[in-house]
C-alpha cells in the first residue's frame, strides 16, 4: 500500500459557528488550522473561505489569502473547493482556480443535497476541467454517487483531464451514496487499476469509513466540513479528527505520507 495521505477538510460552506466554535472561519484562522492539521499528519488541506460575516464565498481575493496565510505557515497541498455552496453559478465557484493551487475539486454530476441540489450540468463540469487543466491544477473527482465515475472518465476521453486520476468519494450525504462498506468496494472496483482515492464518511459515518480507508489501501478525508463531532454530543476538533486516522493507520502498521510525498503518489509538482 501507499503511504495514506489524510485530507483534512478545514471549513466546507454549511458548517457555522454557532454549530461549533472549532470551526476556522477567517484567513488567519484557516491558515493556524491547515498547519495544526500538516502537524497531526494532513498532507491535503481542502478549503472553502467566508467572507467578513461567516457567509460562504468563492470570492478569489479571499482564497488568495487564506492560501497565503497557510502557505506561510506550512508546507500542506493546498486544495481549493470548486463546489462552493449550493446555489453558486459555475463563474462564481470557477474564481479560485485562477490562483493556480495545486489541487481543486470537481464534482461530475448533480446530486439531491439535503434539502437542496448541487447542480453540476455536463456543459459545467467540461468547462470546470478545462479550466483545470489551462491552469495547471490537479482535479480531484469528488463523486457523490456511482454514475459520477463513469462522467469523471468521460472527462479522461475526451482529453480534458490527464496525467494522475484521484477521486475521493463522498459517502452519506443525504441524497447521494449511503456511506457502506458494500457501496465503496463498488465504487473502487469502478476505477482505472492506476487511480488512486480517497473516502469521506458525512456526519457519524466518519470514522467508520476511515478505518475502511485505511484497511482498503485508499486515503481518507476527515474534518469539520464533514462532521462536527468527535463521538455522539463532543464537539471535534480538525486536528483530533486528523489524530485519530492517524493512530488508527499506525495499529495497522501503514505509513502517513508527509505533503511532499503526498505529491509523488498524486503525481503534483511542487508549487514554484
Amino acid at each position: 500500500m501507499d503511504k495514506l495521505i489524510i485530507t483534512a477538510a478545514l471549513v466546507g460552506a454549511e458548517v457555522t459557528k454557532e454549530e461549533t466554535p472549532h470551526l476556522p472561519v477567517t484567513p488567519e484562522e484557516i491558515g493556524e488550522a491547515a498547519a495544526e492539521a500538516c502537524r497531526a499528519g494532513a498532507s491535503i488541506a481542502h478549503i472553502h473561505v467566508r467572507d467578513k460575516e461567516g457567509r460562504p464565498s468563492q470570492d478569489r481575493d479571499l482564497y488568495e489569502v487564506a492560501i497565503n496565510e497557510i502557505r506561510r505557515r506550512c508546507d500542506i497541498i493546498i486544495q481549493v473547493s470548486t463546489g462552493g455552496a449550493v446555489g453558486m453559478t459555475a463563474d462564481e465557484r470557477l474564481q479560485p482556480l485562477s490562483l493556480r493551487p495545486e489541487m481543486a475539486t470537481l464534482t461530475t454530476g448533480t446530486v439531491n443535497f439535503g434539502a437542496g441540489v448541487f447542480y453540476n450540468p455536463p456543459s459545467d463540469i467540461e468547462t470546470f476541467a478545462q479550466r483545470m487543466k489551462e491552469y495547471g491544477v490537479r482535479p480531484e473527482f469528488e463523486i457523490f454517487d456511482v454514475g459520477m465515475v463513469n462522467n469523471a472518465l468521460h472527462l479522461v476521453k475526451k482529453g480534458l483531464v490527464s496525467g494522475h486520476l484521484h477521486f475521493d468519494f463522498v459517502m452519506g450525504v443525504p441524497g447521494g451514496i449511503p456511506a457502506s462498506a458494500q457501496n465503496l468496494l463498488h465504487l473502487i472496483a469502478l476505477l482505472p487499476p492506476e487511480a488512486t482515492w480517497t473516502v469521506a464518511g458525512v456526519g457519524r459515518y466518519q470514522l467508520t469509513m476511515s478505518a475502511l480507508g485505511v484497511a482498503l489501501g485508499g486515503h481518507v478525508r476527515v474534518g469539520l466540513e464533514d462532521n462536527i463531532y468527535y463521538r455522539k454530543g463532543e464537539l471535534a476538533t480538525n486536528t483530533q479528527l486528523v489524530e485519530r486516522v492517524v493512530r488508527i493507520a499506525r495499529e495497522l502498521d501503514r505509513g502517513i505520507a508527509s505533503p511532499e510525498e503526498a505529491r509523488q503518489i498524486l503525481g503534483i509538482c511542487h508549487p514554484s
